[in-house]
């Protein structure tokens, strides 16, 4: 069955509920089931890096400082106070009176124990690039520490206002990684009930949060985590109201769904960015990709302005850069602009010995017609692509191996607002750079690490038009996030791409 058809029986489907609008489940027993096609590998916060996982983080864990999503202003949240020691040393005043959800007290104990294991290499955090700039954590007396890093980090308190949550550090020590997924202990607005790897993740409201939280109490009492890979069974289950909400909604989906008056729709930017990343390496599982002139060509065959306007949708724009431009030492300033010139391109796979094009693999797990139509433009100058289409972990995994040449994804950044946590996290010869390339990795060194602004921007200036010089990625846009729920529900989006369902409530 053709996508179209697809569409055209589910808006079929939603022809005949408009005559009889549902009444959503959630409302009545103040709950919130949420779906989405992407499921994380694992619930702990540091073994897994889908947004679907971050999401999750958010809810369940707390971190030591808020990061307002309105003005920008750090809030104390487990910390109460911190002050720079000095460039590598940043010391905190801890909240006092805060409970996991197993009833541990919180202390300065489980700051030390947290970072000092998900800092160390050896444990295998998934997400090195978001704990490797500490070289640990000190406990000076029971509600304050000391953070060492290992060179000046500027971008430190994004990241603890970001992806670096704290475990109740006896209960991690005793089940590790893996028990800390499958019974999750927090101390954050929810605490998880129930999870079924692959499946769902059942949360309760945490009657014991802490009142002055800077997020604010929540106010439903449970939420609920569904994987849906279909999205026409996502939308099924919202207009039949089995489902409350939903996200990354399609643009012409959206304008259906915009017609259901039990629904609300609303979009807009994000901190996301798409695009396609070559792997250059020796190691590749596609030689030609090693010769830049491959690389551009592949870059001038893809009409980007096409693809925004018919598949990615209103509120996204094409970008140029390894990084979201409104992150800090983002910049388009002399960055290489590849307009879509198939004849050039094919003029360029000659040049290199490709007269012919030659074959490859392409991998994606989500936004599937994008990637097929990107498979489509290579064909048009001979480039062959096979689609691999599959859980992120597993393409990840097989990337990092160089089994797969060329991945189409999205990268949010964590949603922090500082180019160290895009471009930085797959040009530092960490386990996701696939160009290697040691002018960019040692630029990058330069930037992430000096207390200079100038020098910061001047260093990502660098390595930025080398990246795009040498096309080792063909950046695509930003992406817009098109949500879909009850219009009974109070939501609010940012673009941090951070649902706060804990400030949603049922009106």
């Amino acid at each position: 069955m053709t996508r179209f058809a697809r569409l055209t029986l589910a808006f079929a489907a939603l022809a005949i509920l408009l005559a009889s609008p549902p009444a959503h489940a959630g409302k009545s027993d103040n709950s919130l089931v949420f779906a989405s096609d992407v499921v994380p590998e694992s619930i702990d916060a540091y073994f897994n890096n889908v947004r679907e996982g971050v999401v999750i983080a958010h809810h369940v864990w707390s971190n030591l400082i808020y990061r307002d999503p309105k003005t920008g202003e750090y809030k104390g949240e487990l910390a109460t106070a911190w002050r720079w020691i000095d460039d590598k040393t940043l010391e905190l005043d801890l909240r006092q009176g805060v409970k996991f959800h197993n009833g541990d007290g919180f202390s300065a104990d489980d700051v030390v124990t947290t970072f000092n294991f998900v800092s160390k290499p050896e444990n295998g955090v998934v997400t090195q690039q978001n704990v490797n700039w500490m070289a640990g954590a000190e406990k000076i007396s029971d509600y304050k520490v000391r953070i060492h890093l290992k060179a000046p980090f500027p971008a430190a308190l994004e990241y603890l206002a970001g992806p670096d949550v704290i475990y109740p550090g006896a209960y991690y020590m005793k089940v590790g990684p893996k028990g800390m997924s499958e019974h999750p202990v927090g101390s954050g607005p929810y605490k998880v009930v129930d999870y079924q790897p692959g499946k769902l993740v059942s949360m309760v409201r945490n009657k014991d949060y802490f009142k002055d939280s800077p997020l604010g109490q929540p106010t439903i009492d449970k939420l609920e985590f569904r994987l849906i890979p279909d999205l026409n069974t996502q939308i099924a289950e919202l207009m039949s109201g089995g489902v409350d909400w939903i996200w990354r909604v399609p643009p012409d989906q959206a304008k259906q769904l915009a017609t259901v008056p039990t629904l609300a729709v609303t979009a807009g930017e994000t901190m996301r960015i798409g695009y396609l990343a070559f792997d250059s390496t020796d190691e590749t599982a596609t030689p030609a990709l090693k010769d830049p002139r491959v690389r551009r060509a592949l870059n001038m065959a893809v009409d980007r302005d096409a693809l925004v306007k018919s598949l990615v949708g209103e509120g996204a724009r094409v970008i140029d850069t390894a990084c979201f431009p409104a992150q800090f030492g983002c910049t388009t300033e002399g960055v290489t602009h590849y307009g879509y010139d198939p004849k050039k391109a094919k003029e360029l796979l000659a040049e290199a010995g490709f007269p012919n094009g030659f074959e490859t693999e392409l991998s994606a797990y989500r936004d599937r017609p994008l990637a097929e139509a990107i498979i489509g433009y290579f064909r048009a100058i001979g480039v062959k692509a096979d689609l691999r289409f599959m859980q992120y972990a597993a393409i990840r995994d097989l990337a990092r191996a160089h089994k797969m040449p060329i991945q189409y994804t999205t990268w949010g950044s964590f949603s922090i607002n500082d180019a160290s946590a895009s471009v930085s996290s797959f040009f530092t010869f960490s386990a996701d750079d696939l160009n290697r390339d040691p002018e960019v990795r040692d630029w990058l060194k330069l930037a992430d690490t000096s207390t200079d602004p100038a020098v910061r921007k001047e260093n990502y200036k660098k390595a930025l038009d080398r990246i795009s010089d040498q096309a080792y990625w063909l950046p695509i846009s930003s992406w817009p996030l098109i949500y879909a729920y009850s219009k009974d529900l109070s939501f609010t989006p940012y673009t941090d791409e951070i649902p706060r369902f804990w400030q949603a409530k049922w009106q």
